[in-house]
């Protein structure tokens, strides 16, 4: 099992938040190997749950309305929440959301849809995506990771967040 990361853009250094993550995944490395065979995003979460929580971040518990992380997107009348998005994690002080992915974090292009979400959500500057290093025959992390160093150094596209943080688990190999 080997943790790996990569904070883009590529040209700032991550910022405390980002390592205190990072370390949060590395001492989960022996119960993801324990299981990692079934290891699905919500077990993922699961793991690092009470980790993440020590740091500040509010987790999601479950799949009911109750149980899930709503980041406000947009503000109607009265400065009531109209939109929101659901997280698996937010550190509201360190304004930064992280997103579990297991199987379909590269394949059915989740990592898009979540950072396209964390781009939308209010007082959110750093996103957070954990992915398999591995997935089948997919090196996921890579994939990622060339696709966000495609997206930073062609500058086609602005990003509105100060950061993302790729976090890779898992086997490499």
């Amino acid at each position: 099992m080997t943790t790996q990361w990569q904070y883009f853009p590529k040209s700032d250094q991550a910022p405390p938040l980002a390592a205190q993550v990072v370390a949060v995944f590395e001492a989960a490395e022996p119960t993801f190997a324990a299981d990692f065979a079934d290891l699905d995003s919500n077990r993922v979460l699961s793991i690092v749950r009470p980790s993440l929580e020590a740091l500040g971040f509010q987790v999601e518990t479950g799949k009911k309305a109750d149980q899930k992380v709503k980041v406000p997107v947009l503000f109607g009348r009265n400065g009531r929440i109209e939109k929101s998005f659901d997280a698996d994690a937010w550190h509201r002080e360190g304004h930064m959301v992280l997103e579990a992915e297991a199987g379909r974090g590269f394949t059915n292009n989740q990592f898009l849809k979540d950072l396209f979400q964390a781009c939308m959500m209010h007082d959110v500057d750093y996103c957070a995506i954990a992915v398999r290093n591995l997935y089948i025959a997919s090196q996921d992390f890579e994939s990622i990771a060339a696709f966000f160093e495609t997206l930073y150094a062609s500058r086609r596209l602005m990003i509105p967040l100060k950061g993302i943080l790729l976090i890779g688990y898992g086997p490499t190999e």
